[in-house]
């Protein structure tokens, strides 16, 4: 769980969502292409870029003098795949309350509702 909160945690900043974006339709990227047209400098989308790769959502490879990055789709889906279990943890967890609820006996003491 810990390695999908620093996916969260790097995902919540806009900034860094529209440069998964941008990768994700480059295929591959360098940070200078990618600040092209950000209202961010260089050297911030730099920085957006490592705690993306921490967060192990993009990858970096040294060519020539230049660093470029690109998108881990596998640690998306995993992330989705964790998210999609949570989310059938909470659905059964739900349905068990409601069953609770509707199968509760009912007291005459209570007000008739409104």
């Amino acid at each position: 769980m810990i390695a999908e909160l620093e996916v969260f945690a790097a995902l919540a900043d806009p900034t860094r969502w529209g440069l998964l974006d941008q990768l994700a339709d480059r295929r591959e990227a360098t940070a200078t292409v990618l600040a092209t047209g950000l209202p961010v400098t260089r050297q911030a989308v730099v920085k957006h870029l490592a705690v993306l790769e921490r967060a192990g959502l993009v990858t970096a490879r040294r060519e020539g003098r230049e660093m470029r990055y690109a998108v881990r789709a596998e640690r998306l889906n995993e992330t989705a795949r964790w998210m999609a279990a949570a989310a059938r943890r909470w659905d059964d967890r739900l349905a068990t309350i409601k069953h609770l609820a509707e199968s509760a006996p009912t007291t005459d003491n209570q007000p008739p509702a409104p």
